[in-house]
């Protein structure tokens, strides 16, 4: 199964992200996919392979968006 993080913040030279356990793990901005931002989901592959779940990351947007308007 691939394990997926959530970016949650940058700073410095990092990505602070979150996996489904809430652990936090920073990544150098470096090994980050091209076009990577905060709330974007990424997949880790067996190989160690970093790339963005386009179609999560939107899901998980909708959501969030649909809370914030019901306030």
């Amino acid at each position: 199964m691939m394990k997926q993080l959530i970016i949650d913040r940058f700073e410095q030279n990092f990505a602070l992200c979150e996996d489904k356990e809430k652990h936090m793990f920073a990544i150098e901005k470096t090994e980050l996919p091209a076009g990577a931002k905060e709330g974007d989901v990424l997949r880790i592959s067996e190989e160690g392979q970093l790339t963005i779940d386009q179609q999560e990351t939107q899901r998980r947007r909708n959501v969030t968006q649909k809370k914030q308007s019901k306030l």
